[in-house]
């Protein structure tokens, strides 16, 4: 049981590096110096500190040890612009503490994570009793961007190398309504599309001279909607599709339009192949006699942890720091976790609340950096000496 007095410590320390890293602008896929910060610590306690480049985005790896199980934790310093900064309450990068709050762009995504995870890791290193396996920790400044450069590049570094990661913690912020209570054990995939319904111009009082794509489209979208695509399982709710952006139109009112062009996403589980979705949407569009085109992109595909040690661990180290019971879920957007999951045996995520993330005024609580720290210590540990 961690004692008061090291409570306090662990708070203080967790507090001030989060702080560091909050008022670097680090705007995808800018590190803005986060890495060298988190690098230089590391190297202080033992780790091995590379960074792997590509494409002009710095990614950080770093190990202390060579022997199995290796535990990693991972996420991201970058973060996403911050809006009209004059609706901010304070200065988005200047990391002020405000209502029991630390307020600032990044601070819930991810950099409080980045911050537990590298003082955990410190204290984990500062032990001087033995213990088997091995640490790591693989940081991104390309998660809330393209994603090209970032994890996905370290992780084919690794691939070449022949390194497999037994247990990954991704610290992306999973808690829902009260810290602690929500582990991501896997994520379901996403299939854009970009449909444009090919019509014929004209004018409105003259109908019979062209060929509305809005008006031929709309029956095929409503179609596409209101499609029980699935039931989900037990590990993955129900695929959804979602229309994103839709346009057409020259911005006359007296102008039928030429084409009408039309996003979506589909959020699907493993339930799904990529070709079966795209062969149903393409019927649908068929039967209605569409004249289209359209391009696809597969930004992620489904997964889900296979084992339960990782969840089981955090788990139970959630329970002895907060007491809150976790339940475990897929639900969300994509993670970088889509690209671990080729060399990890088993993935994890869990971090702060998510209510504001990407939002003005995006925080966290004050009072959840020490614990999350504790949490990260404790799975960590259980992770390694079994």
């Amino acid at each position: 049981m961690t004692s008061p007095v090291a409570a306090d410590r662990i708070q203080a320390e967790t507090l001030a590096l989060a702080k560091e890293l909050i008022a670097r602008p680090s705007l995808t896929p800018d590190d803005a110096g986060c890495l060298e910060v988190v690098g230089a610590r590391l190297r202080a306690c033992g780790f091995s500190v590379e960074f792997i480049e590509r494409g002009g985005v710095r990614n950080l790896w770093a190990r202390r040890g060579d022997a199995a199980p290796l535990v990693c934790f991972a996420g991201h310093v970058d973060v996403v612009p911050t809006g009209p900064e004059g609706q901010w309450s304070a200065p988005p990068f200047a990391a002020v503490e405000r209502d029991g709050f630390l307020i600032g762009r990044g601070a819930s995504d991810m950099k409080a994570s980045v911050a537990a995870m590298l003082t955990a890791c410190e204290r984990m290193t500062a032990v001087t009793q033995q213990r088997r396996g091995s640490l790591a920790m693989l940081l991104t400044a390309d998660e809330e961007g393209d994603a090209l450069h970032g994890t996905l590049a370290v992780v084919e570094a690794l691939q070449a190398r022949g390194v497999t990661l037994d247990h990954c913690i991704v610290g992306e912020p999973t808690s829902a309504a009260v810290f602690g209570d929500t582990i991501k054990n896997g994520r379901r995939g996403s299939l854009s599309g970009k449909l444009r319904v090919i019509g014929v111009q004209g004018h409105v009082a003259y109908p019979e001279r062209a060929i509305n794509p809005v008006h031929r489209a709309a029956p095929a979208l409503a179609e596409l909607c209101a499609i029980a695509w699935d039931e989900g399982d037990a590990n993955f709710g129900p695929t959804t599709f979602q229309v994103s952006n839709i346009h057409a139109g020259t911005g006359a009112p007296n102008v039928v339009p030429g084409d009408l062009v039309v996003q979506f996403n589909l959020r699907f589980s493993p339930v799904w192949s990529i070709e079966a979705l795209q062969s149903r949407v393409v019927d649908v569009l068929e039967t209605h006699d569409l004249q289209f085109e359209l391009d696809w992109t597969v930004s992620a595909m489904p997964f889900v942890t296979s084992g339960d040690t990782l969840t089981a661990a955090l788990r139970q180290a959630i329970v002895e720091v907060t007491g809150v019971e976790a339940e475990v879920s897929t639900s969300g957007g994509t993670s970088d976790g889509r690209f671990l999951k080729t060399i990890s045996r088993e993935i994890a995520e869990f971090g702060p609340l998510n209510d504001t993330i990407h939002k003005i005024d995006e925080r966290v609580a004050v009072a959840d950096l020490g614990p999350l720290s504790r949490i990260y210590e404790a799975a960590a540990r259980r992770l390694l000496n079994g």
